[in-house]
């Protein structure tokens, strides 16, 4: 099903005209992380060795952006869902403090592998109010568990949570593949 999910999903792309590009990042020992998006986007990725940042950025004027880190914990704090959703409802706290939601409160993403969650935020400064270039009126932050030892922070910043840059750069995040690194210990990237 999750395969029909991502055939659906390029499909579109392409009949929308659009071409959908693979990012794929090599993660080492960990495994590898390959991000699906339409051509409309740019990755930039760096290698910090003990963590990997991907920025997602559009190529033409749509008002949003996308970061992810991913690292490398030596334990696995947050082995399940409960743990992992109180860690994001606790990081979330002091942005929600400031947003129109004035509570954080962690949704579940809808992920092929592992599982993660997200507190969605809006900021009231900036609400009826026209698009400002790179002044984003909503921002999701979250994490993605992936394995024992592959973690993901997330953000996306947008003008609106159904826009459809937004839905866009969430695509990719919930449609990421993640292989873990072969039985051997080597990476397969």
């Amino acid at each position: 099903m999750r395969n029909m999910k991502k055939l659906l999903a390029l499909f579109v792309l392409t009949g929308t005209g659009l071409w959908a590009q693979a990012e794929k990042l090599d993660l080492g020992s960990h495994g590898s992380l390959t991000l699906y998006l339409d051509d409309s986007w740019k990755f930039d990725t760096t290698d910090y060795g003990d963590r990997r940042m991907v920025t997602i950025a559009p190529k033409g004027d749509a008002n949003a952006a996308c970061s992810l880190t991913i690292t490398f914990p030596d334990q696995d704090h947050y082995d399940t869902k409960n743990r992992l959703k109180l860690r994001v409802e606790v990081n979330g706290a002091p942005m929600a403090e400031q947003s129109v939601e004035g509570k954080a409160v962690a949704k579940e993403f809808n992920l092929n592998t592992g599982f993660g969650y997200h507190c969605d935020f809006t900021d009231p400064s900036l609400v009826g109010k026209p698009p400002q270039k790179d002044n984003f009126k909503t921002m999701t932050v979250g994490l993605i568990h992936l394995s024992a030892d592959v973690l993901v922070e997330v953000s996306i910043s947008a003008d609106g949570f159904t826009s459809a840059p937004y839905q866009q750069l969430l695509g990719m995040i919930e449609g990421m593949e993640f292989s873990p690194a072969s039985v051997s210990g080597k990476g397969s990237g």
